[in-house]
């Protein structure tokens, strides 16, 4: 997964799409923003059709608090309904897809304030603090979770195999893909 150097304003209206599975057997359905072969090979650039978000629990105290991603299943099945029903509020029906939770129906504009930079450590990477837009903060057990989306669209790198199933590449594979890719996504802008 990778952050887009496209525009968000492509239309969909008749781009091909499709359905990548998980191991859990949850579906996540993405337009296809690029394609191209490598020896042979075809692989496509996808963006999901709903908006990703992302759940934060507020650790800590006062002055101290930090936001900490919440990625166990476990507890996202704890506090999904409470999710459900804050985001229900604003017209947004939550989905427990493959590889990201998304929202459907149209998320509210930005507002500056409702900004948050997540900084990303990583000392064998380079990363760009990454920006995301409050949506709602719900308490579940004395706990308090926020629900953000990024602004930057979310992207995933896959295969095509011989069966035509779309198979993610690992970060090993897009390591060494990634000159190709920018290669061929640098002929294409120009």
């Amino acid at each position: 997964m990778f952050s887009s150097p496209f525009p968000e304003e492509n239309d969909h209206a008749h781009a091909s799409s499709i359905t990548l599975s998980d191991d859990a057997g949850r579906t996540l359905e993405c337009y296809v923003e690029r394609s191209f072969s490598v020896d042979e090979q075809e692989y496509v650039l996808l963006l999901p059709v709903d908006s990703p978000i992302e759940i934060f629990a507020w650790q800590g105290e006062d002055d101290e608090e930090e936001a900490v991603l919440v990625e166990d299943d476990a507890v996202i099945n704890q506090i999904f309904a409470t999710a459900q029903a804050v985001l229900a509020e604003q017209n947004l029906i939550v989905k427990h897809t493959a590889y990201a939770l998304t929202v459907a129906g149209d998320l509210p504009p930005v507002d500056e304030s409702d900004i948050f930079t997540l900084e990303i450590e990583d000392e064998e990477a380079d990363l760009e603090p990454e920006q995301l837009q409050l949506l709602a903060n719900f308490y579940y057990e004395e706990e308090e979770y926020a629900i953000y989306t990024p602004l930057d669209p979310l992207l995933f790198f896959a295969r095509i195999s011989t069966t035509g199933q779309a198979e993610l590449l690992s970060p090993e594979e897009i390591k060494k893909l990634q000159p190709m890719l920018e290669e061929y996504l640098f002929n294409e802008v120009d």
